[in-house]
């Protein structure tokens, strides 16, 4: 029999992710065969992570959890390898378990819960980005997720008076705010928020696009492709969706805000879809 060595478990604890107790039973029944022990731990389940996890997790699930009181969030994005699974209840409920674990404790470990997931549901699972969001003085966090939760939305708006948030009007506008970026994808809240360097390859663009245009005319067509761009990217200049586009959000935004008799300000927001690519 091969000796079991330390270094011998750490390398397959490293192969199957199993634990360094379970890695040094399985070498010892194997006799030390590493290949032996690892088809002993994918057979006790203990593997089945490791070995999963060399594919690739595109599928799954936005979910969210919002605090009684509305006071903070939290959009989580789950991965699992195949639409099937995607809409098996047993995921999408370990994907709202960890949604709720994260509202309530940010720093909560859920490897473990994980682990478990992926034991039971034989898929690699991934809890592959989230966000938690507090509101700042009176405001509300609220969260959307779209008919077959591949789009998630969490946004936190907010209002100069307490009262203000308590009431209907106020919890509609946020909810069709919502809705809104959902629908439209926005980049930022408002112009000002977007990255200077954003703005300025915008401008770039713009200009190689018209570059054979007269001198005089290029500057004013670059400022309306900058202007259109804003339109579409910037979430206050969009056109109000549940009204065919035509006031812009911050129009309707200040009609409601007069309505109420109060100042209401779309303080930020995160919005998840399944699978896209992330910038580092």
């Amino acid at each position: 029999m091969a000796e079991i060595t330390a270094a011998n478990v750490a390398k397959l604890r490293e192969m199957t992710n199993a634990g360094m107790m379970d890695c040094k039973r399985a070498l010892t029944e194997a006799q030390g065969d590493m290949q032996k022990a690892v088809e002993i731990l994918r057979k006790k389940g203990a593997a089945t992570a490791a070995t999963k996890a060399a594919r690739e997790a595109r599928e799954g699930v936005i979910v969210s959890s919002v605090l009684p009181g509305a006071r903070a969030g939290i959009l989580v994005e789950v991965n699992c390898e195949t639409d099937f699974v995607a809409r098996n209840e047993m995921f999408r409920a370990f994907a709202a378990d960890v949604a709720a674990r994260l509202a309530a404790d940010p720093n909560v470990g859920l490897e473990a819960l994980r682990q478990d997931a992926v034991g039971r549901i034989r898929e690699n699972l991934k809890i592959t980005r989230h966000v938690r969001l507090e509101v700042g003085g009176n405001g509300m966090i609220a969260a959307y997720i779209h008919t077959g939760s591949k789009i998630g939305v969490l946004v936190e708006v907010g209002a100069g008076n307490e009262a203000t948030v308590a009431s209907e009007d106020f919890k509609q506008l946020v909810r069709d705010i919502t809705l809104q970026i959902a629908a439209a994808s926005p980049l930022a809240v408002s112009r000002d928020q977007l990255a200077a360097e954003v703005v300025a390859k915008e401008r770039e663009i713009a200009a190689e696009q018209v570059k054979n245009k007269p001198p005089q005319a290029i500057a004013k067509i670059v400022e309306g492709k900058l202007e259109k761009y804003f339109q579409t990217c910037c979430l206050l200049d969009q056109g109000y969706v549940k009204q065919n586009s035509e006031i812009t959000v911050k129009e309707h935004v200040a009609n409601v805000a007069k309505k109420l008799g109060d100042t209401v300000t779309i303080r930020r927001f995160v919005r998840y879809q399944i699978g896209e690519v992330v910038s580092p």
